[in-house]
Parts: C-alpha cells; sequence; structure tokens
C-alpha cells in the first residue's frame, strides 16, 4: 500500500493524517508497515483525502488519476 509514500510527500506525519482522517496513529502505522488492511469505508476515506484511486493506493496500477 502506498499510504507510507503519499503522507510522507505531503510532509505529514502518521499522527496529522490520522487526525485529518478522524482514525488513531496506531491504526495508520498498522495499515503503513502492512499488520492490517484498511476496510472499504476506510479505503475511500484515505484515497479521496490524496485524490488518489483505491487501486493506485493498493499498488494495482502506476496511475493515481481517479476515474469519476
Amino acid at each position: 500500500m502506498r499510504l507510507r509514500e503519499l503522507r510522507k510527500g505531503r510532509g505529514m506525519t502518521q499522527q496529522k493524517l490520522a487526525s485529518e482522517l478522524s482514525m488513531t496513529q496506531k491504526r495508520i502505522s498498522h495499515y503503513e508497515i502492512g499488520d492490517h488492511e484498511p476496510n472499504f469505508v476506510a479505503l475511500i476515506k484515505i484515497a479521496d483525502y490524496f485524490d488518489v484511486s483505491a487501486d493506485y493506493l493498493l499498488g494495482r496500477t502506476d496511475n493515481p488519476k481517479v476515474n469519476r
């Protein structure tokens, strides 16, 4: 998952991102290290926040563009 890459690209801490997404820092950390996968709602929330497709976030494509 590209969460760490996207977060660091914006110069954000895990705590800041967690606050922005109404999640805990621990949850963000687990997503980044691969201990847990986000559920559907969390995946959409993260993709919308970074304005990328869920497929890009999950590493299924290298095209970050969202097709709406």
